[in-house]
């Protein structure tokens, strides 16, 4: 089991409930392809680098969790298609 950490970027004009709803679905679809969250890191609104979608804030959140090496490849083709993220990264923690 590998240790990853998933970085997603949510839409700032989403309600509260639909905020805590994408990252649900997020996580279902980490346990769908056999991994665990051990822990999701809520930073808040931020403001954005660089515009994008004509949004110039985002909600981040920091999902770690344990799988194989077929999960997040997986879990990425999923979140692409999820209109309420903005932008994702998935990346392998070293142990």
């Amino acid at each position: 089991m590998n240790k990853y950490e998933l970085a997603v970027v949510v839409n700032a004009k989403l309600e509260d409930e639909e905020r805590a709803a994408a990252i649900e679905k997020v996580k279902e679809q980490i346990a769908r392809f056999g991994g665990t969250v051990t822990d999701v890191d809520d930073w808040g609104k931020r403001k954005l680098a660089y515009e994008i979608q004509k949004m110039h804030e985002g909600f981040y959140y920091f999902i770690h969790f344990e799988s194989d090496s077929a999960c997040p490849a997986e879990v990425e083709k999923r979140i692409r298609i999820m209109e309420d993220v903005i932008r994702y990264l998935c990346v392998r923690q070293d142990a």
